[in-house]
């Protein structure tokens, strides 16, 4: 087969302050910037990116791969007009020229526009309206995809992560490739049956480390058969406001028959584990008490992660919550990252090490209930924001944070940078100096991707609720268009609109 590759990857949060722009999207951060052509088979090696594992189980085969356009930001507000039009044609004219037998593409499944609800879903029909009705068009989802009429009717497969902190984002392109193979060899198009699951799933209970989703995915992959050769099961990204926005299972079958068993059983045990989706939260003053009396005599770090002002799932990495928390506790040997403030980080290289800096640090997102910690600092570190990263989540991943330093106060120490990504990995505290390993505390904007690499050196995790625009609890959104009926947390409130 001649196959067209591409991608276009976003995770919106239709509460977050902050919109994704064209720039965003261009730009290398956290991970790569927009990428066209053969230069997608350049930049997508030994990468724990779908569409690295895509190519490398394609690689050495019959079929050749022609590569159009891929391009991914750091979760946020919606995604403006003009970026998802200028990339969703640059991948649509490049699927157009390559007049492919099939397309893969590698999505997310949560992206909101400012004109679209359903941006993967608007993308998949342009696709198809492009190759006609018998092209295969397969596609690998992120787990928290939030699953629509549209993207499902539009393509012939689609396949999503079971992990979460996300380590087989690789793997799950290469199970789409398997798929689209075994249609060259003959397999039919797959049937296709989908159940909504009638609540929301806050983010922080969604880890796949943790009960109940750990044995809901081992019920999955035990339902797999010859007769349903791919099951999915997306808790959804509880923090995008339209209709479609929720939990789903979806099973493709040889026949419409042994799609729907599948896709009942497993709908069936999601519907009875709903009690279990809960995870308790603390405040922040709360959090970081408990892990002082925690880490005391502890040969390893207590770890928070500051959820809420997650920047991967829309937050700004910003807010100071945790960081006053820490301060106003008295905690020692203790650091917080990432805090992302382009003017801080300028004024640090400004100073150099060794020398105090006065100003006032984050608090720049606007969010209710946050501010700029005005403070004076000691500049301990400093660099260039270039990070190899060797976690299991980020593995061979080199983010570019632009200028970033490392500042202390009070036996608390910083790690401030330009651009923003979630601090899953060690090494976002190694590149300015800090060994998270000696740390008594750890304090992470991150909600559960870096529980991969974290968790074999935590005492123990907790999660605290600060000031955020994540909020831990999906049923305090101010939620306006929610399908009718679905209830807003576990076991909570049905949405009913105003």
């Amino acid at each position: 087969m001649r196959i067209a590759i591409g991608g276009f990857q976003h995770e919106t949060n239709t509460f977050a302050p902050s919109k994704a722009t064209f720039e965003d999207f261009s730009r290398d951060g956290g991970w790569p910037g927009l990428r066209r052509g053969g230069d997608i088979l350049d930049t997508m090696v030994a990468r724990n990116l779908p569409i690295a594992g895509f190519i490398a189980q394609m690689k050495g085969s019959r079929h050749q791969l022609v590569p159009t356009a891929w391009a991914s930001c750091e979760p946020s507000a919606h995604v403006t007009q003009d970026a998802f039009e200028r990339i969703a044609t640059m991948i649509v004219d490049g699927i157009r020229d390559a007049q492919p037998d099939a397309v893969y593409l590698d999505l997310h499944g949560a992206m909101v526009t400012e004109h679209l609800d359903d941006g993967e879903g608007e993308l998949l029909a342009r696709v198809r309206r492009v190759v006609g009705p018998q092209t295969p068009i397969v596609a690998s989802l992120d787990l928290h995809a939030n699953m629509t009429r549209q993207m499902l009717e539009c393509a012939d497969t689609l396949v999503a992560y079971r992990t979460y902190p996300h380590v087989d984002m690789a793997d799950t392109g290469a199970r789409v490739a398997y798929l689209l193979a075994q249609r060259s060899d003959g397999m039919p198009r797959p049937a296709v049956a989908v159940r909504r699951v009638p609540f929301l799933i806050p983010l922080s209970s969604q880890s796949t480390d943790l009960e109940p989703a750990r044995a809901i995915y081992a019920a999955l992959a035990a339902l797999e058969s010859h007769d349903v050769p791919t099951l999915s099961f997306t808790p959804g990204f509880p923090a995008a406001d339209f209709p479609e926005c929720g939990p789903a299972v979806f099973a493709y079958g040889r026949s419409a028959g042994s799609a729907d068993a599948a896709a009942d059983a497993l709908a069936r045990l999601v519907d009875a584990c709903e009690a279990q989706f809960d995870l308790q939260v603390l405040e922040p003053e709360a959090a970081v008490r408990e892990a002082m009396r925690l880490a005391l005599g502890a040969s390893r770090p207590v770890v928070i992660a500051d959820t809420q002002d997650n920047p991967g799932a829309g937050g700004n990495s910003d807010t100071t919550g945790m960081l006053r928390a820490l301060l106003a506790c008295g905690a020692r040997r203790a650091a917080l990252g990432l805090m992302v403030d382009p003017a801080a980080a300028l004024a640090a290289h400004a100073a150099g090490v060794g020398r105090s800096i006065t100003l006032g640090l984050g608090g720049k997102s606007g969010v209710p209930g946050d501010a700029p910690l005005h403070a004076t600092f000691r500049v301990e570190a400093l660099s260039d924001g270039r990070v190899l990263c060797n976690g299991p989540f980020s593995r061979g991943a080199t983010m570019v944070l632009g200028p970033s330093a490392c500042l202390s106060i009070d036996g608390v120490r910083v790690v401030v940078c330009t651009h923003k990504t979630q601090l899953a990995d060690q090494a976002l505290f190694r590149f300015v100096g800090i060994e998270p390993t000696e740390q008594a505390i750890l304090v992470n904007k991150s909600s559960v991707h870096f529980r991969a690499d974290f968790t074999p050196i935590a005492h123990q995790i907790l999660v605290a609720a600060a000031p955020g625009p994540m909020i831990a609890d999906p049923s305090q959104f101010a939620w306006t268009r929610l399908a009718p009926g679905l209830r807003l947390k576990p076991l909570g409130r049905e949405f009913r609109a105003r």
